[in-house]
């Protein structure tokens, strides 16, 4: 092999390294799955043992059951409706209406799910004598708008540019996400018996100038209502 070739090879592998190292960059920057710490909010009194979990519907979340879990021990739900956590700060792309049809979508989705098992209840003090009641207490806490992480076809080093470019003029498509926070709490002893922490994943947007809405979120709202049924069950 003569001296040009090898330079060549050199040249080549070169690129095909750098390639895949920033890749490996970008492909670790991609929108993380689940809540991250720094993004739970203090709806819930304690999330320290939350652990990943993969729900029935393929998604992740952070989850903690209790181990003498059994939903057939209840009969009935205290549940009014999902609050928004913390006070809502609407603006230009989520706005107040925007909030408040989440709010009532979800409590209403939340609602039909487990009257298909329990007696709902507005509040435990209006539960029947003798129920076996469960609280459920839940929040949306944000409703945010982000850059989608890099795609694998960008990790060659021109397309990557093009992409951050993109991303810094507001170009980019961006994923919409929706925060829940919730628990199961046993009335007998107001020891909570689940609880988790979830971020949903909405409609993609064309860029960051696309307001979010709720039917963005109406097909993620049928998988959590899908999952809490499998978990009930």
């Amino acid at each position: 092999m003569n001296m040009v070739h090898k330079l060549l090879l050199t040249a080549t592998v070169y690129k095909l390294l750098l390639a895949v190292a920033l890749g490996s960059l970008l492909l670790g920057g991609c929108t993380s799955k689940i809540t991250k710490e720094e993004q739970y909010s203090d709806f819930l009194p304690d999330n320290h043992n939350l652990q990943e979990v993969t729900t029935t519907s393929g998604q992740k979340a952070m989850r903690w059951v209790a181990p003498s879990w059994n939903s057939n021990a209840y009969d009935t739900v205290a549940f009014k409706q999902l609050e928004l956590y913390p006070a809502p700060r609407p603006d230009d792309r989520v706005n107040l209406k925007t909030l408040e049809e989440l709010q009532a979508h979800m409590t209403s989705s939340t609602k039909n799910v487990l009257g298909q098992k329990y007696s709902i209840v507005s509040n435990a003090q209006s539960a029947p004598a003798g129920s076996r009641t469960l609280i459920m207490r839940a929040a949306i806490t944000g409703v945010t708008a982000s850059n989608e992480g890099m795609h694998w076809y960008e990790i060659v080093p021109v397309a990557a540019l093009v992409g951050s470019v993109t991303a810094a003029t507001g170009h980019r498509d961006q994923n919409t996400e929706l925060y829940i926070e919730a628990e199961l709490i046993d009335a007998s002893n107001g020891q909570t018996v689940a609880k988790v922490v979830r971020k949903v994943f909405g409609e993609t947007l064309k860029n960051a100038s696309q307001p979010v809405t709720t039917n963005d979120f109406k097909v993620a709202i049928k998988t959590v209502s899908s999952d809490l049924q499998a978990f009930i069950r």
